[in-house]
């Protein structure tokens, strides 16, 4: 078979597996992949699921928002805004969403949704902010002073695509 036919072959069976997988059923019953937020300001990341795997990390940031990518009856293997993939016990999450301004600078936070509203506040580089929800390409975000509109993929936490691979 020619590369690049096989690569499309490939890339064909690729995507009707992942295609697949969003429909099957998960222990919890959610779909997977999905956002929760760490419960607590200490959660420990392991390896694999289960307290006798090697401790990777410790997340030390209460409402840090998390993709969930896979799980188990008691353990989720989850995606962080930095790329991190580790499994959290299930305990420690939320099912409350949140987002984070992961680049370099301030995210403009919009009156209404639609180009050209006005910029009413910005959310600094790392802060963490509430998902109010989200409707044709932009997000309703809620700090502690403030609510606004982004546009989806603006904040990490903002689109269903699978952040991590």
């Amino acid at each position: 078979m020619a590369p690049a036919l096989a690569a499309l072959v490939i890339g064909t069976v690729a995507a009707t597996a992942a295609a697949a997988d969003v429909g099957r059923v998960t222990p919890s019953g959610y779909p997977v992949p999905r956002y929760v937020t760490l419960k607590f300001g200490k959660v420990n990341a392991r390896a694999g699921p289960g307290d006798d795997h090697r401790l990777l990390w410790v997340y030390s940031a209460r409402g840090l928002p998390v993709q969930v990518v896979a799980e188990t009856a008691e353990w989720r293997r989850v995606c962080d805004p930095d790329g991190g993939l580790a499994w959290v016990h299930k305990r420690v999450t939320d099912g409350r969403r949140s987002v984070i301004n992961t680049r370099n600078r301030p995210a403009p936070l919009y009156r209404k949704p639609k180009a050209g509203a006005e910029t009413i506040a910005y959310l600094n580089s790392r802060a963490l902010a509430s998902l109010v929800r989200c409707e044709k390409g932009w997000c309703r975000v809620k700090t502690d002073r403030t609510s606004g509109w982004v546009r989806e993929g603006t904040l990490w936490g903002t689109t269903e695509t699978v952040q991590c691979r």
